[in-house]
């Protein structure tokens, strides 16, 4: 049986913090607030989500401003929709992520994604990113009732692409993946390279991935 590497999307395989920021900027920037977030500064806020940006935004705001009520809700569907209608301009696959997903599957490695971002949104973006047909399975935000870190959805990627968790592992770059692959009962890699970088280590994962040219070498290791 192959082993299957399970990767998650926003902070993993493509720095997505340019978008998203973008998308939570325009929804600020239609009540007249400005630009509250800086693409470059706040990139780790924005692989916490949507509703992590606007209330880090709301934060910043003139003290002689108030929100109505229900103005987050309002605010995240608006910044799902700027964010679905660019969803590609300023992102990009982090370095030598292509050339190990070919690897890893030419040493006959299963591949999957498990991700916190919503279904359709991250199947338009690996499309536009030119991957999606790399992965044997996609598991979004609301694929099933739960969402990482509770290992369902994770099994369920390793599942649909035809694996089996036993032999399986994760990519991931947050404390939610962490804990993600502990329920799973499997191992995980936290990439260095996101912008939490080496701060990461603390989370004690059982590699920190430098760059995703270690990463053939290190799925030999664990799956055979």
């Amino acid at each position: 049986m192959a082993g299957t590497v399970v990767f998650d999307l926003d902070g993993t395989l493509a720095d997505t913090s340019g978008d998203l920021v973008a998308a939570a900027n325009a929804c600020f920037r239609a009540r007249g607030l400005g630009d509250l977030l800086d693409p470059v500064v706040d990139a780790l806020i924005a692989f916490h989500g949507g509703r992590a940006m606007l209330r880090a935004g709301y934060g910043r705001m003139p003290s002689d401003r108030l929100l109505p009520p229900g103005a987050e809700d309002e605010d995240f569907d608006r910044l799902l929709g700027h964010y679905g209608d660019a969803i590609a301009v300023h992102t990009r696959l982090y370095p030598g992520v292509e050339a190990a997903l070919d690897r890893l599957a030419a040493d006959g490695h299963l591949l999957a994604v498990c991700t916190n971002k919503p279904e359709a949104l991250a199947e338009t973006l690996l499309r536009e990113l030119g991957i999606r047909d790399r992965f044997g399975a996609m598991i979004g935000a609301d694929t099933l009732p739960v969402r990482k870190p509770d290992p369902r959805p994770y099994r369920a990627a390793v599942e649909a692409a035809g694996g089996q968790v036993g032999q399986s592992f994760l990519v991931g770059d947050t404390e939610t993946d962490r804990k993600t692959a502990a329920a799973a009962g499997v191992r995980v890699a936290l990439v260095a390279f996101g912008p939490e970088g080496e701060a990461l280590s603390r989370l004690a994962p059982e590699v920190m991935l430098a760059h995703f040219d270690e990463l053939p070498g290190i799925a030999r290791d664990w799956l055979g």
